[in-house]
């Protein structure tokens, strides 16, 4: 009996981290966005990521619609953190069914950033 639970236990276990893994790995869709980075901040409790949002505006006079993204490395966080303000090109992947918010708060995961001169 007891060697069924743990092994049933086990299976959960590998089952997760598989999942977990496929779900960070695998894209869902990627893409890019243009906007005005409005605010970048590392946080969480124990797992610390970086949480930025942007502002996008369609046209002149419109509300500006936010996009909400994470970055995990911190060398992009930087660069972002250097542009804030500025008009810039995230390139992104969403990657969906993330089980925890360890890995971060959003599904878009900011891959790189360029600077857009006009």
């Amino acid at each position: 009996m007891l060697k069924t639970v743990g092994g049933l236990m086990l299976c959960i276990l590998a089952g997760a981290a598989c999942f977990t893994s496929l779900a960070l790995h695998w894209t869902y869709s990627d893409g890019q966005r243009a906007g005005y980075v409005q605010k970048l901040a590392r946080r969480g409790w124990v797992c610390k990521t970086w949480e930025g949002e942007m502002a996008m505006v369609n046209a002149p006079g419109a509300a500006a619609e936010r996009f909400r993204f994470t970055v995990r490395d911190d060398g992009l966080a930087a660069g972002l953190n250097a542009v804030a303000g500025q008009r810039v090109a995230l390139h992104y992947e969403q990657h969906k069914g993330i089980p925890s918010s360890c890995f971060g708060d959003t599904e878009y995961f900011v891959t790189s950033a360029r600077r857009i001169t006009e």
